[in-house]
């Protein structure tokens, strides 16, 4: 006789069978919030609710895309903005990537440099417009150290989680086996840290763009930022609705990049909600 008939509250164990996602029934769901808010956009703008002077129609907005592409402007201005944010963001992953190794794999980086970083990085980086202003004027530099700083905290904190996190005996082996430091770090250290460098490489690039559009905001005479102050001095709705999709467009666009680089760097990771 079975347990669940010697034992009538118990009920036999089903196995779970999970059902596998293909990757367009995937794309399809994630698009369906996106075309959600376009549709309510669209209709609020078909029936009144939203004028142009408040926000323009999307049919304007893709107007004033076309206005903007044919006229080079919004080419030159994309140029401008990528090479900024680019610029900014290989100058604090390098910073952020160099400080978190030294912190997270020796006692005397962290006891020198821990406190100090950790003091600095809950200063808003928007309070130093003001003084990056003063130090460096206004023109790229500024721009540019801005992003850097922006995105050094964050690739900082999980570089350094990360190699904190790496298993100590693994590294003890490995020195027993006579591995110098550097190749301790580029051979252990590292690969085993990886899933935490991904996730700083991902929010830096997020918070990359939310600095930009803050360092565009310093005189810019180009980029992005420049387009929205020229846009809101003539009260063109449509061109700051194009200027604010494509700021999202580039935030999504580095999450994207991300991902992809995480299933090829670890495809051995099953992706979040596959299984639910």
């Amino acid at each position: 006789m079975s347990d669940a008939g010697l034992h009538p509250g118990l009920v036999r164990p089903r196995s779970q069978r999970r059902k596998a996602r293909g990757r367009t029934w995937s794309a399809t769901v994630r698009a369906l919030g996106p075309l959600a808010l376009l549709a309510l956009w669209w209709a609020a703008s078909a029936t009144g609710l939203l004028t142009p002077d408040v926000l323009a129609s999307p049919a304007e907005v893709l107007r004033a895309v076309g206005e903007l592409w044919g006229n080079g402007q919004l080419p030159d201005a994309l140029t401008t903005s990528l090479t900024r944010s680019g610029l900014g963001l290989l100058i604090g992953l390098a910073a952020g990537l160099v400080l978190g190794i030294t912190t997270g794999f020796t006692r005397l980086g962290d006891e020198l440099l821990d406190s100090s970083i950790q003091t600095l990085r809950t200063i808003p980086f928007l309070s130093l417009v003001p003084l990056f202003m003063v130090w460096f004027g206004i023109n790229e530099t500024a721009k540019i150290l801005l992003i850097a700083v922006a995105t050094t905290f964050p690739m900082y904190v999980s570089t350094s989680s990360g190699v904190r996190d790496t298993d100590p005996k693994l590294i003890e082996a490995m020195r027993s086996f006579g591995m110098g430091r550097f190749a301790l770090v580029r051979e252990v250290v590292l690969p085993g840290a990886l899933p935490s460098l991904l996730a700083g490489l991902r929010l830096s690039m997020t918070l990359s763009v939310i600095a930009l559009i803050a360092a565009e905001e310093i005189n810019a005479t180009a980029g992005i930022g420049y387009l929205m102050s020229q846009a809101q001095s003539y009260a063109r709705t449509d061109i700051l609705a194009v200027c604010i999709l494509v700021y999202g467009l580039l935030g999504l666009t580095a999450d994207i990049v991300v991902r992809l680089l995480e299933r090829v760097l670890m495809p051995w990771r099953t992706p979040q909600g596959a299984t639910r």
